[in-house]
């Protein structure tokens, strides 16, 4: 387990399946998990085989300072059953406030190889669900030729406009029919997370939010070089990449994300200590 002097929220154990999520602590407002890609794939795996339905999402600082300033979309996701430290300074946030000692993060994208990989060898079905037709068909393509006994149980490419309630209630019953046991959502944030919120009750899938993941396993877009994934600079690739559509989106969360851990660092690490 990593981390030994985490100050940890309540992990959570369903009685019937004995699932146990990893436990989780604050980063500015929200509650990431504490864990490494072999726990995460081990739970969602488990949860999918035990036929218990949860909600996973990836959080990088976007997301987290999107949930952290929506007191609305905070209380969702807070109550998801993991949320993984997608981007780096995420991790280091943990590992700053809490003394987890994560050694890696948990990126959405490598979580969808790893998933997909065990689901191949425990023929755990999955269903994709977002990016657009071209996008999603060339996903597929690159799923089955890296994990030929990988079974996909169905796909959808949702429209871009919000679902009315009977579309929405179609697409649930969709995914369930399917048989599919993990829901591997890709809509960007915060629309995955609050698909999955909403439909908690309803897909009985493990539903995982992946963000870019179906772009980039597509080759619809590039990925970051490794050692800049490395160091927390993916989203200067992506900001160099995409500049009109992002640079608000990293400028502005990125500066508030360091503000608020500035903020809140010290009180953290006073507790942790004392």
């Amino acid at each position: 387990m990593p981390g030994q002097n985490v100050d940890y929220a309540d992990s959570e154990v369903n009685v019937e399946s004995s699932v146990r999520w990893p436990a989780r602590a604050d980063v500015i407002g929200v509650q990431v998990s504490c864990v490494d890609y072999d726990t995460a794939v081990s739970c969602i795996l488990r949860a999918a085989n035990c036929d218990q339905p949860g909600v996973v999402s990836c959080h990088a600082v976007h997301a987290i300072v999107t949930a952290s300033g929506d007191r609305s979309l905070r209380d969702k996701v807070n109550r998801f059953s993991m949320i993984t430290p997608d981007g780096q300074p995420v991790r280091w946030a943990l590992n700053l406030l809490h003394g987890a000692g994560l050694r890696d993060r948990v990126y959405g994208p490598e979580l969808t190889l790893r998933v997909c990989r065990a689901a191949a060898e425990q023929r755990v079905p999955i269903y994709l669900y977002g990016g657009n037709p071209k996008t999603l068909e060339a996903l597929k393509r690159q799923l089955c030729e890296q994990f030929p006994d990988l079974q996909i149980a169905g796909s959808e490419s949702p429209p871009f406009r919000a679902l009315t309630d009977d579309e929405n209630a179609e697409a649930c019953e969709r995914i369930n029919r399917s048989g599919a046991k993990i829901l591997l959502i890709g809509l960007g944030c915060p629309k995955q997370d609050l698909f999955a919120a909403e439909n908690s009750d309803r897909i009985k899938a493990v539903q995982l939010c992946v963000g870019a993941a179906f772009d980039f396993h597509a080759g619809a877009k590039p990925t970051a070089p490794g050692w800049m994934q490395k160091y927390g600079l993916e989203w200067l690739f992506r900001l160099w990449c995409e500049p009109q559509r992002l640079w608000k989106r990293y400028l502005v969360t990125n500066t508030i994300f360091c503000v608020k851990l500035a903020i809140s660092a010290p009180a953290a690490i006073w507790r942790r200590v004392f």
